[in-house]
Protein backbone atom coordinates (compact mmCIF):
# COMPACT_ATOMS: atom_id res chain seq x y z
CA UNK A 1 0.00 0.00 0.00
CA UNK A 2 1.58 3.90 -1.30
CA UNK A 3 1.90 6.05 1.78
CA UNK A 4 -0.84 8.72 1.63
CA UNK A 5 0.25 10.89 4.02
CA UNK A 6 -1.79 14.29 4.29
CA UNK A 7 -4.63 12.46 2.05
CA UNK A 8 -7.85 12.48 3.60
CA UNK A 9 -11.38 11.32 2.57
CA UNK A 10 -14.42 13.66 3.61
CA UNK A 11 -17.88 12.18 2.33
CA UNK A 12 -20.68 14.71 0.98
CA UNK A 13 -22.69 14.93 4.38
CA UNK A 14 -19.53 16.32 6.17
CA UNK A 15 -17.73 18.64 3.43
CA UNK A 16 -19.49 21.89 5.88
CA UNK A 17 -16.71 21.34 8.42
CA UNK A 18 -13.81 22.08 6.30
CA UNK A 19 -16.02 25.57 5.62
CA UNK A 20 -16.12 25.87 9.41
CA UNK A 21 -12.48 25.17 10.16
CA UNK A 22 -11.58 27.89 7.25
CA UNK A 23 -13.64 30.20 9.44
CA UNK A 24 -12.67 29.52 12.63
CA UNK A 25 -9.28 30.67 11.36
CA UNK A 26 -10.47 33.81 9.88
CA UNK A 27 -10.97 33.51 6.09
CA UNK A 28 -13.78 34.62 4.31
CA UNK A 29 -15.13 32.40 2.00
CA UNK A 30 -15.11 32.83 -1.71
CA UNK A 31 -16.05 30.34 -4.34
CA UNK A 32 -18.86 29.41 -7.17
CA UNK A 33 -22.45 29.93 -6.90
CA UNK A 34 -25.14 30.49 -9.12
CA UNK A 35 -26.16 34.56 -10.29
CA UNK A 36 -27.56 35.68 -12.85
CA UNK A 37 -27.57 32.80 -15.39
CA UNK A 38 -23.73 32.06 -14.62
CA UNK A 39 -21.58 30.09 -12.19
CA UNK A 40 -19.63 32.98 -10.95
CA UNK A 41 -17.01 33.41 -7.82
CA UNK A 42 -18.32 35.53 -5.01
CA UNK A 43 -18.09 35.37 -1.16
CA UNK A 44 -20.61 32.19 0.48
CA UNK A 45 -21.22 31.53 3.49
CA UNK A 46 -22.55 27.67 3.55
CA UNK A 47 -21.93 24.26 1.36
CA UNK A 48 -25.66 25.28 0.33
CA UNK A 49 -24.13 28.58 -1.28
CA UNK A 50 -22.48 26.19 -4.32
CA UNK A 51 -24.31 25.26 -7.65
CA UNK A 52 -25.23 21.83 -6.68
CA UNK A 53 -26.35 20.13 -9.14
CA UNK A 54 -25.49 22.72 -12.11
CA UNK A 55 -23.56 22.35 -14.83
CA UNK A 56 -22.18 24.70 -17.87
CA UNK A 57 -22.56 24.31 -21.69
CA UNK A 58 -19.52 25.98 -23.49
CA UNK A 59 -18.63 26.43 -27.28
CA UNK A 60 -17.69 28.96 -29.38
CA UNK A 61 -19.79 32.30 -28.44
CA UNK A 62 -21.77 30.43 -26.06
CA UNK A 63 -22.42 29.60 -22.36
CA UNK A 64 -25.11 28.32 -20.55
CA UNK A 65 -25.81 26.64 -17.70
CA UNK A 66 -28.42 23.86 -16.61
CA UNK A 67 -29.42 21.29 -14.37
CA UNK A 68 -27.40 17.83 -13.76
CA UNK A 69 -28.89 14.67 -13.51
CA UNK A 70 -27.00 14.50 -9.88
CA UNK A 71 -25.89 16.71 -6.68
CA UNK A 72 -22.50 17.46 -7.80
CA UNK A 73 -21.06 20.43 -6.24
CA UNK A 74 -18.47 21.04 -8.08
CA UNK A 75 -19.77 19.81 -11.99
CA UNK A 76 -18.92 22.41 -14.19
CA UNK A 77 -16.26 24.11 -15.93
CA UNK A 78 -14.68 27.90 -16.11
CA UNK A 79 -16.81 30.72 -15.62
CA UNK A 80 -16.82 34.72 -16.79
CA UNK A 81 -14.95 35.04 -13.54
CA UNK A 82 -11.55 34.22 -12.35
CA UNK A 83 -9.63 34.84 -9.36
CA UNK A 84 -8.18 37.75 -10.56
CA UNK A 85 -11.53 39.27 -9.33
CA UNK A 86 -10.02 38.94 -6.12
CA UNK A 87 -6.13 39.23 -5.96
CA UNK A 88 -5.41 42.16 -8.92
CA UNK A 89 -9.67 43.71 -8.65
CA UNK A 90 -11.08 45.27 -11.98
CA UNK A 91 -10.83 48.74 -9.69
CA UNK A 92 -8.66 49.84 -7.01
CA UNK A 93 -7.54 52.73 -5.39
CA UNK A 94 -3.76 53.33 -4.97
CA UNK A 95 -4.28 56.27 -2.96
CA UNK A 96 -5.75 59.48 -1.93
CA UNK A 97 -4.71 62.82 -1.07
CA UNK A 98 -5.95 65.35 1.06
CA UNK A 99 -5.24 69.19 1.13
CA UNK A 100 -3.41 70.09 4.44
CA UNK A 101 -2.23 73.80 5.98
CA UNK A 102 1.45 71.99 5.25
CA UNK A 103 0.64 70.65 2.18
CA UNK A 104 -1.23 67.18 0.87
CA UNK A 105 -1.52 64.06 3.18
CA UNK A 106 -1.41 60.77 0.97
CA UNK A 107 -3.28 57.61 2.30
CA UNK A 108 -3.71 54.24 1.57
CA UNK A 109 -6.18 53.08 -1.18
CA UNK A 110 -6.46 49.97 0.46
CA UNK A 111 -6.34 50.00 4.51
CA UNK A 112 -7.28 46.31 5.03
CA UNK A 113 -6.47 43.55 3.06
CA UNK A 114 -9.07 40.47 3.36
CA UNK A 115 -7.96 37.09 3.99
CA UNK A 116 -9.65 35.02 1.70
CA UNK A 117 -10.36 31.11 1.09
CA UNK A 118 -10.38 30.35 -2.35
CA UNK A 119 -12.55 27.17 -2.82
CA UNK A 120 -12.72 25.31 -5.97
CA UNK A 121 -9.92 26.78 -8.19
CA UNK A 122 -9.17 24.76 -11.27
CA UNK A 123 -5.59 23.83 -11.95
CA UNK A 124 -6.03 26.07 -14.89
CA UNK A 125 -6.85 29.05 -13.16
CA UNK A 126 -4.20 27.50 -10.16
CA UNK A 127 -1.52 28.14 -12.92
CA UNK A 128 -3.15 31.60 -13.78
CA UNK A 129 -2.34 32.80 -10.33
CA UNK A 130 1.52 31.63 -10.64
CA UNK A 131 1.67 33.22 -13.65
CA UNK A 132 0.16 36.02 -11.97
CA UNK A 133 2.78 36.26 -8.89
CA UNK A 134 5.78 36.30 -11.38
CA UNK A 135 4.27 39.40 -12.54
CA UNK A 136 3.45 41.11 -9.36
CA UNK A 137 5.73 39.50 -7.27
CA UNK A 138 8.83 39.71 -9.22
CA UNK A 139 11.21 41.95 -6.67
CA UNK A 140 12.05 44.87 -9.15
CA UNK A 141 8.33 45.27 -9.93
CA UNK A 142 6.22 44.18 -7.08
CA UNK A 143 2.69 45.36 -6.40
CA UNK A 144 2.40 45.72 -2.84
CA UNK A 145 -1.06 45.00 -2.44
CA UNK A 146 -1.14 41.86 -4.96
CA UNK A 147 1.24 40.73 -2.70
CA UNK A 148 -0.25 41.15 0.45
CA UNK A 149 -3.62 39.89 -0.96
CA UNK A 150 -1.67 36.66 -2.63
CA UNK A 151 -0.02 36.13 1.12
CA UNK A 152 -2.99 36.04 2.93
CA UNK A 153 -4.94 33.62 0.53
CA UNK A 154 -5.80 29.78 1.47
CA UNK A 155 -6.41 28.17 -2.18
CA UNK A 156 -8.31 24.85 -2.45
CA UNK A 157 -7.70 23.73 -5.68
CA UNK A 158 -10.07 21.63 -7.92
CA UNK A 159 -9.07 18.64 -9.86
CA UNK A 160 -11.39 18.77 -12.82
CA UNK A 161 -13.93 15.27 -13.67
CA UNK A 162 -15.42 16.94 -17.08
CA UNK A 163 -14.18 19.52 -19.91
CA UNK A 164 -15.87 21.79 -21.86
CA UNK A 165 -15.59 22.21 -25.35
CA UNK A 166 -13.40 25.57 -25.02
CA UNK A 167 -11.51 23.66 -22.22
CA UNK A 168 -7.71 23.14 -23.51
CA UNK A 169 -5.75 22.72 -20.66
CA UNK A 170 -4.34 19.38 -21.56
CA UNK A 171 -2.07 20.75 -24.23
CA UNK A 172 -1.25 23.46 -22.39
CA UNK A 173 0.46 21.38 -19.42
CA UNK A 174 -1.73 22.99 -16.83
CA UNK A 175 -4.61 20.14 -15.99
CA UNK A 176 -6.64 18.90 -15.44
CA UNK A 177 -4.71 17.76 -12.16
CA UNK A 178 -3.27 20.39 -9.90
CA UNK A 179 -0.25 19.42 -9.28
CA UNK A 180 1.27 22.51 -6.76
CA UNK A 181 0.73 26.03 -5.72
CA UNK A 182 -2.14 25.09 -2.80
CA UNK A 183 -2.99 24.38 0.56
CA UNK A 184 -5.68 21.85 -0.71
CA UNK A 185 -6.65 19.85 -3.55
CA UNK A 186 -10.00 18.45 -4.06
CA UNK A 187 -11.15 15.29 -6.17
CA UNK A 188 -15.25 15.17 -6.18
CA UNK A 189 -15.77 11.37 -6.64
CA UNK A 190 -19.33 10.45 -7.18
CA UNK A 191 -21.11 6.85 -7.82
CA UNK A 192 -24.24 4.69 -7.18
CA UNK A 193 -24.23 5.00 -3.18
CA UNK A 194 -21.47 7.07 -2.70
CA UNK A 195 -20.07 10.89 -2.96
CA UNK A 196 -17.28 11.50 -1.38
CA UNK A 197 -14.11 14.24 -1.80
CA UNK A 198 -10.39 12.80 -2.21
CA UNK A 199 -8.67 15.60 -0.15
CA UNK A 200 -4.44 15.88 -0.95
CA UNK A 201 -2.98 19.04 1.89
CA UNK A 202 -0.16 21.05 -0.36
CA UNK A 203 1.00 23.04 2.63
CA UNK A 204 1.13 22.20 6.31
CA UNK A 205 -1.47 24.44 7.08
CA UNK A 206 -3.38 22.93 4.54
CA UNK A 207 -2.63 19.61 6.36
CA UNK A 208 -4.42 21.04 9.46
CA UNK A 209 -7.27 22.70 8.19
CA UNK A 210 -7.80 18.70 7.13
CA UNK A 211 -6.91 16.96 10.11
CA UNK A 212 -9.59 19.12 11.61
CA UNK A 213 -12.28 18.67 9.62
CA UNK A 214 -13.15 15.08 10.59
CA UNK A 215 -12.15 13.66 7.54
CA UNK A 216 -11.58 9.73 6.98
CA UNK A 217 -7.51 8.54 5.49
CA UNK A 218 -7.22 8.10 2.22
CA UNK A 219 -6.77 4.54 0.63
CA UNK A 220 -5.13 3.35 -2.91
CA UNK A 221 -8.83 2.54 -3.63
CA UNK A 222 -9.62 6.04 -3.66
CA UNK A 223 -6.33 7.93 -5.30
CA UNK A 224 -7.43 5.26 -8.29
CA UNK A 225 -10.96 6.46 -8.73
CA UNK A 226 -9.33 10.09 -8.35
CA UNK A 227 -7.17 8.93 -11.28
CA UNK A 228 -10.38 7.65 -13.46
CA UNK A 229 -12.25 11.08 -12.61
CA UNK A 230 -9.27 12.83 -13.95
CA UNK A 231 -8.61 10.77 -17.33
CA UNK A 232 -12.50 11.46 -17.77
CA UNK A 233 -11.63 15.07 -18.05
CA UNK A 234 -8.54 14.61 -20.35
CA UNK A 235 -10.72 12.08 -22.65
CA UNK A 236 -13.56 15.04 -22.85
CA UNK A 237 -10.87 17.91 -24.72
CA UNK A 238 -11.69 18.15 -28.39
CA UNK A 239 -9.71 21.39 -28.79
CA UNK A 240 -5.74 21.69 -27.94
CA UNK A 241 -3.08 24.19 -29.32
CA UNK A 242 0.32 23.10 -30.65
CA UNK A 243 3.10 24.85 -28.85
CA UNK A 244 5.66 23.00 -30.58
CA UNK A 245 7.86 26.20 -31.33
CA UNK A 246 4.74 28.01 -31.40
CA UNK A 247 7.33 31.49 -30.32
CA UNK A 248 8.81 31.22 -33.16
CA UNK A 249 6.14 30.44 -35.51
CA UNK A 250 4.33 33.73 -34.15
CA UNK A 251 7.19 35.93 -35.06
CA UNK A 252 7.61 34.68 -38.20
CA UNK A 253 4.23 35.14 -38.78
CA UNK A 254 4.55 38.91 -37.60
CA UNK A 255 2.88 39.92 -41.25
CA UNK A 256 1.05 36.71 -42.18
CA UNK A 257 -2.70 37.83 -44.19
CA UNK A 258 -4.33 35.42 -41.99
CA UNK A 259 -4.38 38.49 -39.35
CA UNK A 260 -7.09 40.21 -41.96
CA UNK A 261 -9.24 37.38 -41.80
CA UNK A 262 -9.64 37.59 -37.93
CA UNK A 263 -9.87 41.63 -37.94
CA UNK A 264 -12.98 40.97 -40.48
CA UNK A 265 -14.61 39.05 -37.38
CA UNK A 266 -13.04 40.55 -34.17
CA UNK A 267 -15.28 43.25 -32.79
CA UNK A 268 -12.38 44.33 -30.98
CA UNK A 269 -14.75 44.75 -27.60
CA UNK A 270 -11.78 43.48 -25.32
CA UNK A 271 -14.71 40.46 -23.65
CA UNK A 272 -11.74 37.99 -24.65
CA UNK A 273 -8.76 39.73 -21.93
CA UNK A 274 -11.52 40.80 -19.33
CA UNK A 275 -12.11 37.40 -19.06
CA UNK A 276 -8.82 35.90 -19.32
CA UNK A 277 -7.00 34.76 -16.24
CA UNK A 278 -3.71 36.34 -16.70
CA UNK A 279 -4.49 39.47 -18.50
CA UNK A 280 -3.01 42.24 -16.59
CA UNK A 281 -3.20 45.83 -18.38
CA UNK A 282 -4.62 48.46 -16.84
CA UNK A 283 -4.62 51.95 -16.77
CA UNK A 284 -4.49 54.80 -13.97
CA UNK A 285 -7.02 57.81 -13.45
CA UNK A 286 -7.27 60.81 -11.05
CA UNK A 287 -10.46 61.91 -9.81
CA UNK A 288 -10.21 65.23 -7.31
CA UNK A 289 -13.32 66.44 -5.92
CA UNK A 290 -15.13 69.58 -6.11
CA UNK A 291 -13.97 71.87 -3.50
CA UNK A 292 -9.94 70.84 -4.69
CA UNK A 293 -9.38 69.61 -1.33
CA UNK A 294 -9.29 65.71 -2.23
CA UNK A 295 -7.43 63.51 -5.04
CA UNK A 296 -8.03 59.79 -5.63
CA UNK A 297 -5.63 57.62 -8.04
CA UNK A 298 -7.59 54.66 -9.40
CA UNK A 299 -6.12 51.47 -11.51
CA UNK A 300 -8.97 50.20 -13.54
CA UNK A 301 -8.39 47.24 -15.83
CA UNK A 302 -7.40 48.18 -19.68
CA UNK A 303 -7.45 45.91 -22.40
CA UNK A 304 -4.53 45.76 -25.81
CA UNK A 305 -7.99 45.76 -27.89
CA UNK A 306 -8.82 49.60 -27.15
CA UNK A 307 -8.04 52.53 -29.36
CA UNK A 308 -6.43 54.61 -26.74
CA UNK A 309 -4.23 51.38 -24.98
CA UNK A 310 -1.37 52.52 -27.38
CA UNK A 311 -1.91 56.03 -27.51
CA UNK A 312 1.35 57.66 -26.63
CA UNK A 313 2.06 61.13 -27.65
CA UNK A 314 1.43 61.87 -31.80
CA UNK A 315 -1.05 59.08 -31.92
CA UNK A 316 -2.11 55.47 -31.37
CA UNK A 317 0.79 52.57 -32.47
CA UNK A 318 -1.74 50.34 -33.13
CA UNK A 319 -4.69 51.83 -35.11
CA UNK A 320 -6.06 48.60 -36.61
CA UNK A 321 -7.96 45.44 -35.35
CA UNK A 322 -5.81 43.59 -37.41
CA UNK A 323 -3.09 44.92 -35.30
CA UNK A 324 -4.38 44.71 -31.83
CA UNK A 325 -5.61 40.65 -32.10
CA UNK A 326 -2.24 40.08 -33.85
CA UNK A 327 -0.69 42.62 -30.37
CA UNK A 328 -2.84 40.15 -27.82
CA UNK A 329 -2.33 36.57 -29.47
CA UNK A 330 1.18 37.23 -30.09
CA UNK A 331 1.85 38.80 -26.46
CA UNK A 332 0.02 35.85 -24.92
CA UNK A 333 1.49 32.96 -27.00
CA UNK A 334 4.95 34.19 -27.74
CA UNK A 335 6.51 37.24 -26.15
CA UNK A 336 5.48 35.90 -22.68
CA UNK A 337 7.82 33.48 -22.74
CA UNK A 338 10.65 36.79 -23.34
CA UNK A 339 8.95 38.50 -20.72
CA UNK A 340 7.95 36.16 -17.91
CA UNK A 341 9.29 32.35 -18.59
CA UNK A 342 6.13 30.93 -19.74
CA UNK A 343 2.84 31.17 -21.82
CA UNK A 344 0.34 33.59 -20.74
CA UNK A 345 -2.19 31.30 -22.04
CA UNK A 346 -3.41 28.73 -19.54
CA UNK A 347 -6.32 26.97 -21.74
CA UNK A 348 -9.44 27.32 -19.57
CA UNK A 349 -10.85 28.06 -23.01
CA UNK A 350 -13.10 31.38 -21.22
CA UNK A 351 -12.17 33.71 -24.31
CA UNK A 352 -13.64 31.26 -26.58
CA UNK A 353 -16.86 31.04 -24.60
CA UNK A 354 -17.18 34.70 -24.45
CA UNK A 355 -16.14 36.20 -27.82
CA UNK A 356 -19.67 37.50 -29.43
CA UNK A 357 -18.19 35.95 -32.70
CA UNK A 358 -16.43 32.65 -31.51
CA UNK A 359 -13.40 33.73 -32.55
CA UNK A 360 -11.12 30.58 -31.49
CA UNK A 361 -7.61 31.12 -30.24
CA UNK A 362 -6.91 27.41 -31.33
CA UNK A 363 -7.97 27.45 -34.57
CA UNK A 364 -6.15 30.55 -34.96
CA UNK A 365 -2.81 28.93 -34.14
CA UNK A 366 -3.86 26.02 -36.87
CA UNK A 367 -4.66 28.39 -39.47
CA UNK A 368 -1.43 30.24 -39.04
CA UNK A 369 0.43 26.82 -38.95
CA UNK A 370 -1.33 25.78 -42.16
CA UNK A 371 -1.21 29.35 -43.94
CA UNK A 372 2.94 29.59 -43.82
CA UNK A 373 4.84 29.60 -46.36
CA UNK A 374 1.55 29.22 -48.71
CA UNK A 375 -1.02 31.73 -50.56
CA UNK A 376 -1.58 33.39 -47.28
CA UNK A 377 1.80 34.98 -46.30
CA UNK A 378 2.26 38.32 -47.13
Amino acid sequence: MADHHGAYCIDRPDFGSLFSALKKRGYSLVGPTVQDGAIVFDEIEAVDDLPEGWTDEQDAGTYRIRKRDDKALFGFNSGPHSWKKFLYPSETKLWSARRTEDGFEIEEGEKTIPQYAFIGVHPCDLRAIEIQDKIFMAPDTADPRYGRKREAAFVIALNCGQASKTCFCTSMGTGPRAESGFDIALTEIMGEGYHYFLAESGSERGHDVLRESGCRSAADIDFESAAKVSRQAVDGQIRAIDTNGIKEMLYRNYENKHWEDVAERCMSCANCTLVCPTCFCSKTEDEMSLDGEIADRWRYWDSCFTLDFSYIHGGTIRQTIRSRYRQWMTHKLAAWYDQFGSSGCVGCGRCIAWCPVGIDITAEVKALRESEGGKKNG
